[in-house]
């Protein structure tokens, strides 16, 4: 009995003494953790402002910063390692895994792949903070592009994280890299109407209406097709302001609105689709 006693007082000896040893390292680590993490968020903030002020792409400098953080919480945390004597038994424990390796690497392969697909986005820049991208059935604003995901604001005011891989590897839509976006609609005149002047009117209306641009890109009025009631024009317009003060659906109801008002002053007739009804039978029509 008192072998064992004395082999437990032994071990706890053991113990004590080795966390006597460690302790300093202990808590230097713990030190050194704390400057990282508070040291990071700084050193985001900084780079962002120097790389905003050097850059003309404010999208490219917050990824970069972003990813350099990271790899300074990586750079604290070999430290750290290093400081309790750890970096043999990571080292040993990356080496042995084997199996398990090969699991873990499957698992975060998308999160590499999606890493990856970032850095290209960002140095490739198919796209800036505040243009309308599409990729996918998602369309919307951009607001960030992070290290996993791309976030976009759609149009109904949801946020969608979308992953750079998937952004990469299919087609994307920027409708506004060139700081343009063309928008449509469809009129109607009648068949005995003067075409010509119907379509001097509607380039008159839209050259009044606040957003559409008159210059750059002019406003342009092509006959669609020879409808079964009415000649319908195609009305295209172009919209090169894209700030948050400007309603892109307001230009467009402006547009359409002051034309069909224009016309109707001008003594255009608009119809409707009318819908003939022949009686071969000669027999009397009941209404209801």
């Amino acid at each position: 009995m008192n072998d064992f006693w004395q082999d437990v007082s032994s071990i706890l000896i053991e113990y004590y003494e080795s966390f006597v040893l460690i302790f300093p390292r202990l808590i230097l680590a713990v030190l050194v953790l704390i400057f990282f993490l508070f040291t990071a968020g700084a050193l985001q903030r900084m780079l962002r402002k120097k790389l905003t002020n050097r850059m003309d792409d404010i999208l490219l400098a917050g990824f970069i910063a972003r990813t350099l953080k990271v790899f300074y919480q990586i750079l604290g945390l070999m430290l750290i390692l290093s400081i309790l004597d750890l970096t043999g038994f990571a080292g040993g424990l990356l080496a042995g895994a084997g199996l398990s390796a090969v699991i873990v690497g499957f698992a975060f392969k998308d999160i590499a792949e999606n890493f990856l697909a970032g850095v290209i986005m960002a140095f490739r820049r198919p796209f800036r903070k505040g243009d309308v991208i599409q990729s996918g059935d998602v369309q919307g604003t951009v607001i960030r592009l992070n290290i996993r995901d791309t976030q976009v604001k759609t149009a109904d005011g949801k946020d969608v994280f979308i992953p750079n891989g998937q952004i990469l590897k299919n087609a994307l839509f920027n409708y506004t890299i060139d700081g343009y976006l063309r928008y449509d609609f469809t009129i109607g005149l009648d068949y005995s109407s003067d075409v010509i002047k119907g379509i001097e009117i509607i380039h008159q209306t839209l050259r009044e209406v606040k957003g559409i641009l008159t210059e750059e890109k002019k406003p342009t009025v092509v006959i669609k097709e020879l409808g079964t009631s009415s000649i319908d024009l195609n009305v295209f317009f172009w919209i090169g302001d894209f700030s948050p003060n400007t309603s892109i659906a307001r230009v467009k109801t402006e547009a359409m609105l002051n034309c069909v008002r224009a016309l109707e002053a001008a003594g255009f007739y608009l119809p409707g689709n009318v819908l003939e009804l022949k009686n071969y039978n000669d027999s009397k029509l009941e209404t209801i």
